[in-house]
């Protein structure tokens, strides 16, 4: 058995590595990248991202990454390529091929016909004087001193390399094309990272009940309308012009003071002024207050005129939180 304390130290030492090989990859950042930028941003077709073994995963993240963020993508296996596959590839399409040794027998056989068809080559690679990297129209630099493995041959730092180079990449042609938040929403209608960018108070408001008292109304009617309401409040309002509000705490303040209850009104326990949010506001900004005010319900408010409840619950039920 491996002690702890040496599980622990190669892990330190993995990460370390791995850190290392990322950070190198700053200082060649430069003329090749920003073309490789502009080669994919003015391309009139699609990036297709090829590769074989580890770096074959690495295309496949990549692609995903760039199809999330605006830059059409496609994967090609390189071995499947010299087997039927070369279709995928069209005329105006741009092909970015990721090899560490940048000399396979698949990426020698693919590499001149992609050069034939007059496509544009960009190659990722861990050796600039492969055959892969003289022949690509541009190379981005992705050698790494060593892999993290202790025998210096699983692919680890090297693919860590190829995915930093893949995301950095994404996110400047993201920045490069004015990529927005509404965009992405587009692009992400699913779970919970699609709902934070798209979901608004107005989608869930409507769905609850709208508990209301007046300000002369007893206490017997206030408890009634909180319960009834199972929202753990009710607005105050007149003609839907919001007072105040009364939640069950307050309820329970009133009812532990010992007071007496004979003549209480709901204008008398309310919380004045209370927290509104518009129901255009996205629903993870209605969290953000909630938060911030240390409050499970916010009123939904056309100015000051009430339109509803949306609770901690709608956001949970949603996946917001």
């Amino acid at each position: 058995m491996i002690p702890d304390k040496k599980i622990i130290d190669l892990a330190h030492q993995t990460l370390t590595i791995e850190a290392n090989a990322v950070r190198q990859l700053k200082k060649r950042i430069g003329k090749s990248f920003v073309e490789s930028l502009k080669v994919m941003y003015f391309s009139k077709g699609r990036l297709v991202v090829t590769g074989i073994g580890k770096s074959a995963l690495v295309a496949q993240k990549m692609v995903a990454t760039m199809n999330s963020t605006g830059t059409p993508a496609i994967f090609m296996h390189a071995a499947d390529a010299v087997h039927g596959d070369l279709g995928i590839i069209q005329k105006k399409d741009v092909v970015l091929c990721i090899s560490n040794s940048g000399n396979t027998p698949e990426i020698k056989v693919l590499v001149p016909f992609i050069k034939s068809a007059g496509n544009k080559l960009i190659a990722i690679t861990g050796n600039p004087k492969s055959y892969l990297a003289t022949h690509a129209d541009l190379m981005l630099d992705a050698s790494v001193k060593e892999e993290a493995c202790p025998m210096n041959l699983a692919p680890t730092s090297s693919t860590m390399a190829q995915m930093a180079i893949g995301d950095t990449l994404a996110v400047c042609l993201l920045e490069y094309r004015g990529f927005s938040r509404k965009d992405f929403a587009r692009y992400h209608p699913g779970g919970s990272l699609g709902k934070k960018l798209y979901l608004k108070v107005s989608d869930l408001y409507p769905n609850n009940d709208c508990p209301v008292v007046k300000p002369g109304d007893g206490i017997s009617e206030v408890i009634y309308r909180i319960s009834s309401g199972r929202l753990g409040a009710a607005a105050v309002a007149e003609r839907r012009k919001i007072t105040g509000i009364i939640t069950d705490g307050d309820l329970r303040r009133m009812l532990g003071s010992g007071k007496s209850l004979e003549g209480v009104r709901a204008a008398d326990i309310m919380t004045r002024n209370p927290r509104t949010v518009e129901a255009g506001m996205l629903a993870v900004d209605a969290l953000r207050v909630m938060k911030e005010s240390n409050i499970t319900q916010l009123l939904v408010a056309d100015k000051d005129k009430l339109l509803g409840f949306v609770h901690l619950h709608d956001l949970l039920r949603e996946g917001i939180l």
